[in-house]
């Protein structure tokens, strides 16, 4: 079998049969020469002359890679001696060392007064020497020694697995004559990244190389970086780029320096390679003429930051500027540390020109009209454009064959009508390019086109009856569930004929519809499980459509004095009211769960005793409220696409509070993802953050009112999330929060959102900040990222730390584990209890999983994004699931359905005449949105 080249290199980087990176030769992990190869010179180049730049330059300081002018052997020694770094081994005093004196990247002369753009070589390296062309235009010979000098400097505090040697002599053999420094760096990070399979450490190389690589290609100084991104001006028009909004240059203009004091740029080494791939990729913002990224990490959250709380300063007292400095630089703090991050659209735009900083917009059809289609039609276009994923009800537009008054005709139904819709979301995509723009459409079981809008996004038939390009989610009512579980006849009715089916939920549906039933409105009646069996059909082809409960949605809902809600979103973890004048927004932002584990569990260090870490409820509270203001302020500052959702928004004020690292955080703590200790802290989480949510809404009301729509909802009544689903808080006696008191605190001064918790899918944040996607299992402990530079196999981090400190991983292990398609069950070596704590999301139980939303779900007040994963489906299977998620009263009882056949991408073959197999268990797409990533 013939292998891509990414898979060559894979299995060329398998460790030896000795352990990892040839330990027992390479102590420490960062010296050694290589089998081969001179340590001075490379292709015949001289040895280094003194004062010599690196040709791989140093992230810090050119010195540290000069010879000593008095002792040329000191090289080593001195780079080593000349480094200080912090506690957590993470360099300090970056800059440009290009050239003597350094010249920054905005162009700021060296401190001697000459400017590096002048600087040119004495002589040119003989053409059929190795050179490396540097960032000032002059040619070098490359020398060995400096390119693992380089690396090494990267490398402290680094696992001794980690083969210094290894990657550069790996390095040496993409050289070529005139390689540039940044393609030099990114050989390297990419080496490095290839190799975390033998270690998590290699990826965390990967990661510092990449940081270092683009300081040096970028401004050390923030506002700077502003000043250059608000001057651009595009050469076609001769007109200004206009990317950073004017309030904000006000505020950097008088405040630069108290801002660039506060940014700590080392903290982007924190960040993972594919973290920073994906930061690099699509959200730092670039000259928009030449495509070069400008911003750092760092400056991205403090642009992000500053763009939430800071306001036009004309006119302003100086004491609310300081007091607004003081939550941007709090926001930043955080952020910049990885304890939250806020949805992929704020991200995007915060701080620009054009601040769209909502993720969620949900509409129904204005009206079963030419007129309303179209006007809807141009609402999801507009909304899209501005980086938006839009949930959108269609259960009031007329069925097939239904008669047209003003045409004298008979209508074409939903089918015609939703292939305009697949077009323009194809066409008008997710804030200029980032992605395609994604729709949902959703239906409820009684509208008679429900078996055609069930083939629309199947892979087969015939071309004008599918839409592929949609998303497809059924808005479920009880009585449909209740007639499939007593195999009843089901009637399908049209809209037009039926009204005020889709206005109303609960008793009061099932009377209209029974009387409809008994009216002879029916345009045909079929047995429900008939119905219910294409369903599953569809969604075990598709993935799709998910499953919402209508009444569920609507009876646990603090909205539910406006009237029935229609619809979820994109990502069905947001349920608010829409109406004609109203299109229904969101702004979300989620808290990274495992940065709250501290003093990791023995495990790691002592494998007999798990559970020894502690979560930090008390930082978790703290830092919710935090989120929980800034998504307030968003909603006051944001830029939004339509009056009627500024309507929406301004007048009920929900927010959506997530979470990523789930997964991450139980495995810290050592508590098996569904076992007994790990359902409590599950609960416990989301307790704390909506009792901190709560408590810092019910303050803001106390200091600016509460939500316009306020009174009638049940939170004015003084039922909270828990009191809809019957449930007490603290139902497992872990948590002391005086629930008594705040809804005291409630009753006397309201609060200022309708809505708090949303836990969304994280898929883009979560790999920012390294941890596994939102509420989810991992799916496998081998799974793939794609990058720019192509497809890495990757290996659950957690796992290759607690095999590494046990001495058990090794090339056999690996092997098994690629072919177990990232399954460590059936491994032998590993301990019982790990085995147990790295079940992928194959060896959940699913009824586990659905308990742990139901746990959680009596503290989310919309819903949750929650996928179900079967291997094998059944329809059996399938539907039992179904059927115990609706009893245990979820509002989501699926987003997607992930199969093992979706979720196996990749095929390839283990090391040394191991037999051919093992499918990569990592990465699925079923499309989706990239504004519900928080």
């Amino acid at each position: 079998m013939k292998l891509p080249l990414h898979l060559l290199l894979f299995t060329a980087l398998l460790p030896s049969s000795d352990g990892i990176g040839g330990a027992k030769t390479h102590t420490g992990g960062h010296t050694g020469g290589v089998k081969g190869v001179n340590n001075n010179t490379i292709a015949g180049a001289t040895a280094p002359p003194a004062n010599k730049e690196s040709l791989l330059e140093s992230p810090h300081d050119s010195s540290l890679l000069e010879e000593s002018p008095n002792d040329s052997s000191s090289e080593e020694t001195s780079a080593e001696e000349s480094l200080t770094f912090p506690a957590d081994g993470i360099t300090h005093g970056i800059r440009d060392p290009d050239s003597t004196g350094s010249s920054s990247a905005d162009g700021s002369s060296s401190a001697d007064g000459s400017s590096s753009s002048t600087t040119s070589p004495t002589t040119s390296p003989p053409t059929n020497k190795l050179y490396v062309l540097k960032r000032n235009g002059s040619k070098e010979p490359i020398f060995y020694d400096k390119i693992q000098t380089r690396i090494k400097s990267l490398a402290t505090n680094l696992s001794p697995f980690v083969d210094i040697a290894g990657i550069t002599q790996r390095v040496v053999t993409g050289l070529y004559p005139g390689i540039r420094t940044k393609e030099l760096d990114n050989l390297a990070a990419e080496t490095a990244a290839y190799m975390s399979t033998q270690h998590p450490d290699y990826s965390r190389l990967a990661a510092r190389i990449s940081v270092s690589n683009l300081h040096k290609e970028t401004s050390p100084s923030f506002s700077l970086t502003l000043k250059k991104l608000s001057s651009l001006v595009d050469p076609k028009t001769n007109q200004p780029c206009e990317i950073i909004s004017p309030e904000l240059m006000k505020v950097v203009d008088k405040f630069g320096d108290i801002i660039d004091s506060k940014i700590d740029c080392d903290r982007d080494y924190r960040l993972g390679y594919f973290g920073f791939k994906t930061l690099e990729k699509s959200y730092l913002l670039k000259d928009i003429i030449t495509k070069e990224t400008l911003e750092r990490p760092q400056y991205m959250w403090m642009r992000v930051a500053l763009g939430i709380h800071i306001r036009d300063i004309e006119g302003m007292k100086k004491s609310d500027i300081q007091e607004d400095l003081r939550r941007a630089f709090e926001t930043y703090d955080l952020m910049s540390q990885g304890y939250f991050t806020h949805a992929s659209p704020t991200l995007f735009h915060s701080g620009t020109t054009h601040p769209q900083l909502s993720s969620c917009f949900l509409l129904k059809m204005k009206d079963d009209s030419i007129n309303g289609i179209y006007d809807t039609l141009k609402s999801c276009a507009t909304i899209s454009k501005g980086a938006g994923g839009i949930g959108l009800s269609v259960s009031n537009i007329r069925a097939r064959g239904s008669y047209i008054k003003g045409t004298k005709g008979y209508s074409n139904g939903l089918v015609p009508m939703l292939r305009v819709f697949d077009s323009t979301s194809r066409y008008v995509d997710q804030g200029g390019g980032k992605r395609p723009g994604a729709f949902a459409v959703y239906l409820e079981p009684w509208h008679a086109d429900v078996e055609d809008w069930l083939d629309l996004k199947k892979n087969h038939g015939k071309e004008e009856r599918r839409a592929r390009d949609l998303f497809y989610g059924l808005w479920i009512c009880d009585e449909f569930m209740r007639r499939v579980e007593a195999d009843g006849d089901w009637s399908l009715m049209c809209p037009n004929a039926c009204p005020g089916l889709t206005d109303c939920h609960g008793e009061e549906f099932d009377q209209l519809y029974r009387k409809y039933e008994a009216e002879g409105k029916v345009i045909k009646t079929i047995r429900a499980r008939e119905l219910w069996q294409k369903i599953l059909s569809s969604q075990v082809e598709t993935g799709t459509p998910y499953m919402l409960y209508k009444d569920a949605a609507n009876a646990k809902s603090n909205q539910k004095n406006l009237g029935t809600i229609k619809s979820s979103n994109l990502c069905t973890e947001i349920i608010e009211y829409t109406d004609d004048d109203e299109i229904a927004v969101c702004n979300l932002a989620s808290v990274c769960l495992s940065r709250f584990v501290e003093s990791d569990r023995g495990e790691y260090g002592s494998p007999d005793k798990p559970g020894q870490a502690t979560f930090n409820f008390e930082k978790l509270h703290s830092v919710v409220k935090v989120m929980t203001r800034n998504l307030n302020r968003i909603i006051d500052v944001n830029s939004y696409p339509l009056e009627a959702a500024s309507n929406s928004n301004t007048r009920h004020r929900p927010i959506g509070l997530g979470v990523s690292g789930l997964a991450d955080a139980l495995i810290r703590m050592g508590y098996d993802f569904d076992g007994e200790e790990g359902r409590k802290l599950n609960a416990m989480i989301f307790e704390c953050m909506y009792h901190a949510s709560l408590e810092a809404s019910c303050e803001i009301a106390e200091r600016d009112g509460t939500y316009d729509s306020y009174e009638g909802s049940p939170m004015s009544e003084g039922k909270l999330q828990f009191d809809l689903w019957d449930e007490k808080p603290s139902s497992f006696g872990q948590l002391s929060f005086d629930w008594k008191e705040l809804r005291s605190k409630i009753k006397k001064h309201g609060v200022r959102n309708s809505l708090l918790l949303a836990p969304m899918p994280t898929a883009s944040t979560s790999q920012i900040l390294g941890v596994n996607e939102c509420i989810e299992p991992y799916t496998s402990n081998l799974y793939t990222r794609r990058v720019k530079a192509g497809e890495f196999i990757i290996a659950n981090p957690h796992l290759l730390r607690d095999l590494t400190d046990r001495g058990l991983w090794n090339n056999s292990v690996k092997n098994q584990l690629i072919k177990n398609n990232g399954s460590v069950q059936d491994i032998k070596g590993i301990p019982p209890h790990l085995k147990k704590l790295y079940r992928t999301v194959w060896e959940v139980s699913m009824r586990g999983v659905i308990d742990m939303s139901a746990d959680r779900g009596s503290y989310v007040c919309q819903s949750q994004s929650l996928n179900l994963f079967l291997s094998s489906p059944t329809q059996s299977k399938l539907s039992a699931m179904h059927f115990y998620g609706w009893k245990k009263g979820l509002k989501t009882g699926m987003y997607y359905l992930r199969t093992k056949g979706a979720a196996d991408a990749i095929q390839f073959t283990v090391q040394e005449g191991e037999e051919e197999g093992g499918e990569d268990g990592g990465e699925d797409d079923y499309g989706g949105c990239l504004s519900c990533q928080a």
